[in-house]
């Protein structure tokens, strides 16, 4: 992965609060998991930034790189990764989520 690719993934995980990299985007998600996260965090009304992997594929493969971890949608809170697709329905269903932005502060519905 170059610098260019690593600093744009840096730049957007530090500049937003909650950063969901996903196929396509959170109006139009191109993939069902990434639809899957992408509709938990509208459920929850969290205030998030979707970046879509399709348009680069130096992005694409840049993230799986950053995060070492070999699948997309990936999702980060307060610069933190916290999982996949299986993993956020795992811990939106168990409550976990919501722990994990009650624990950094980002606001939801409750």
């Amino acid at each position: 992965m170059d610098d260019q690719i690593k600093n744009l993934i840096q730049n957007h995980i530090d500049n937003n609060e909650v950063c969901l990299f996903m196929k396509g985007t959170p109006d139009a998600p191109q993939c069902g998991f990434s639809m899957a996260v992408a509709n938990l965090l509208k459920i929850l009304e969290v205030n998030y930034k979707g970046v879509n992997v399709l348009e680069d594929q130096s992005l694409r493969e840049g993230i799986k790189t950053f995060s070492d971890w070999p699948t997309i949608p990936q999702l980060y809170v307060k610069k933190e990764f916290v999982g996949g697709c299986d993993i956020v329905k795992e811990m939106y269903e168990n409550g976990e989520l919501k722990k994990v932005f009650d624990d950094k502060g980002v606001k939801y519905k409750k």
